[in-house]
Order: structure tokens, then sequence, then C-alpha cells
């Protein structure tokens, strides 16, 4: 069983205990939380579940692992025979979720 769920402007594919990175969310480490933009249910051998746009009743319980920081990104900007460039850093805030299981199927 999988499901897709949307948090952090993005899409994510959530299974019961896979790992995954989302954009930074504001929960302690150990937290339980629960992800209710649920697009996609696909039950185990059976039909998925597609909303319009959200699946109704469907949830995804997952646990905080970590608060932390991606690498580092170099921004390079170089215009040529004009002496300019510019180099920036970033780093991305993420948090990591370990899911725990997907209910309201």
């Amino acid at each position: 069983m999988y499901a897709i769920v949307r948090t952090g402007g993005s899409q994510h594919r959530a299974e019961p205990g896979l790992v995954i990175d989302v954009e930074r969310l504001p929960h302690e480490e150990g937290a339980e939380i629960e992800l209710t933009d649920v697009l996609l249910v696909v039950p185990d051998g059976g039909a998925p579940l597609i909303g319009q746009p959200l699946v109704d009743g469907a949830a995804v319980k997952a646990t905080v692992v970590k608060q932390g920081r991606d690498k580092k990104i170099f921004v390079w900007k170089y215009s040529p025979k004009k002496r300019f460039r510019r180099r920036r850093g970033h780093r991305q805030y993420y948090t990591r979720l370990r899911i725990d299981s997907i209910t309201g199927v």
C-alpha cells in the first residue's frame, strides 16, 4: 500500500516504514504528525483511490525523525568581459519523516 501526499509545495510517495525528506515542518523531533493532503491511495491488490483533488478521509501518520539542513548549493553568476562574478550559497532546511501508517482507506 502506498499514497501520494502533498506537503511543502511538492508531492511525495509514502509507504509504511519509508523515510522521506520534506520541506521544513514546525514540529519537534519525535512528534507524531498527520498529513491530510492525500492525493492518491493505492491499496494492496485493490483499485487506486484518486482524489478530486484530495481523497476524503485518508491520512498518513508519520513520526519526525530529524530536523536538519541539506548540503550547501553554490550559485555562480558570471558575465564575460565585464569583470562581474558573484558566488552565493544556500542550505535548504528539511524535516525527515518516517511513515508509520496510511489510514482512512
